[in-house]
């Protein structure tokens, strides 16, 4: 990789506006050939809407785009990836019941006179993927259905897609590494390093600092759709770049409130469901945070729904408060027992409704009598949560597809807490949020700890069970291994015993 290369894309006087949002204004990036360049800024900051920018799925007010020197103004994605510049999203888009060769090349399936040439599909698939894959790694079976793949070879695939429409001179990357494992992300490390080394340009977005520090060569940070800095990562310290991105020091991104363990509330033993967990054993008190770690498809998010109520338990014992076994999520809620989903927008948000619906819709009763709700207290308790946990939003009408991640992530913590939950069973809590709005739903969480809530939280990322919780148990394939004080753990030796 190298600083020192030809600007093959520059962006001056940037604007883009949605109504009466100002999405960007007066933003530049100017990217080299042969680099990765980070481009940074809390979520709400305006990356988004310049990459779709750069891809073609949307089309400035104002502003200039250049490509290799050339005026640039893709009408359209295909466009944008007939001039070199390809985007992979963050969630992998594949069609999961065609091969892996056919998804390589969905949009550019070789053949004459309406006949697929199957024998060149497999010649140029193969070539793509071979780009993709790290030294020595185990290659791609090219009919393989794509659905069976794990989540860091369907990111490769997308990115093998990426490379095989065009000369890629442009490679768009936003949160790669978001589902991926440590393994996993050390893979797609080392294909951009050989895709860098041929001259690609790459621009990396990622929330996780310590990542842009050790692949990204410059960065460039919006905050509030404005362009703040750009500069070279070597030199600037990772507080630097965060209080670019939020406006502010973030004095404590792991706040430490005294914690008392209380009564036990929650007792798993040799817990099984139909297919994960395997064996699962612990206990959760009052007043304390329980952090699991764990690889992706461990067993971890199978564990928390199967104490939630959402999936079925074959076999151990469970007892949540005074109920012993198996409940309904009815039930659990009813117990005070609330789960944050993985997944924000399938499961954790009501994205066509309002701010104030998502955080009162399952605990109406306490909005009124005889099964009518008050507007008034709805309004009143809306507005206690917003002020509470720091959500940016217009008023509580504002649809919650309208906010950013964080924000988003904000409503479903304000909804446990309305429900009146102190059992909190958090799956992946801060996945996809910038670094302000981390430390925002880390304060939130030590206060409900410290207040004498217990909270089981899952995370892949090992530096916040470090910093967050009090003991931490790993997952490998299905078996929960015993808890220890988060004191006497390391993010190696967590991460050893996760890779079994």
């Amino acid at each position: 990789m190298s600083a020192d290369g030809e600007v093959c894309l520059r962006v001056a006087g940037l604007y883009k506006s949605f109504g009466a949002t100002n999405a960007l204004s007066d933003v530049q990036l100017t990217l080299r050939s042969g680099e990765v360049h980070a481009l940074l800024g809390e979520n709400g900051a305006g990356k988004s809407t310049l990459l779709k920018i750069l891809a073609g799925t949307q089309h400035p007010d104002q502003g200039t785009l250049e490509l290799m020197g050339r005026s640039y103004t893709p009408k359209n994605p295909e466009q944008a990836q007939a001039l070199g510049v390809a985007f992979v999203s963050q969630e992998p888009a594949l069609c999961p019941d065609l091969s892996v060769a056919e998804n390589v090349l969905l949009s550019a399936l070789p053949g004459r006179f309406g006949l697929l040439d199957r024998a060149e599909q497999k010649r140029r698939a193969g070539a793509a993927l071979a780009r993709v894959l790290p030294e020595g790694a185990r290659p791609f079976k090219l009919e393989q259905r794509a659905g069976d793949l794990g989540q860091g070879d369907r990111q490769l695939l997308c990115l093998a897609r990426a490379l095989a429409q065009s000369e890629c001179r442009i490679l768009i990357l936003d949160e790669p590494t978001s589902t991926l494992n440590s393994s996993e992300a050390e893979r797609l490390f080392a294909v951009l390093r050989e895709l860098t080394k041929s001259g690609t340009a790459v621009l990396y977005v990622s929330h996780f600092l310590e990542e842009v520090e050790r692949i990204a060569e410059r960065y460039t940070v919006l905050r509030d759709g404005k362009f703040v800095a750009s500069g070279e990562i070597a030199g600037t310290t990772r507080g630097d770049l965060v209080k670019l991105m939020a406006g502010r020091d973030v004095q404590e991104l792991f706040p430490r409130s005294v914690r008392t363990p209380g009564e036990r509330v929650l007792e798993v033993q040799e817990l099984a469901g139909r297919k994960l967990p395997s064996s699962a054993t612990l206990e959760l008190r009052r007043g304390e945070v329980l952090g699991i770690a764990g690889l992706l498809g461990a067993g971890r998010s199978e564990l928390l729904r199967a104490i939630f109520g959402l999936d079925a338990v074959k076999s151990g014992t469970l007892r949540v408060k005074a109920v012993v076994g198996p409940a309904s999520p009815a039930k659990r809620l009813a117990q005070g027992v609330g789960l944050l989903s993985e997944d924000r927008k399938s499961e954790g948000l009501a994205e066509g409704l309002t701010l104030g619906d998502n955080i009162t819709l399952s605990n109406l009763g306490s909005l009124g009598s005889f099964g009518w709700v008050s507007p008034a207290r709805r309004a009143a308790v809306t507005r206690t949560y917003i002020e509470r946990l720091g959500i940016r939003a217009r008023d509580p009408e504002q649809l919650a597809r309208d906010l950013s991640g964080g924000n988003q992530q904000k409503i479903c913590f304000a909804r446990l807490l309305q429900q009146e939950t102190d059992v909190l069973l958090l799956d992946e809590p801060t996945r996809g949020v910038d670094v302000g709005s981390r430390a925002d739903l880390y304060r939130i969480i030590d206060e409900l700890a410290a207040r004498g809530n217990a909270v089981l939280m899952v995370s892949s990322y090992l530096p916040e069970l470090l910093g967050v919780c009090d003991r931490i148990a790993v997952m490998v394939r299905g078996r929960l291994g015993p808890a220890r004080a988060a004191s006497e753990c390391s993010e190696h030796e967590l991460l050893l015993e996760a890779t079994g």
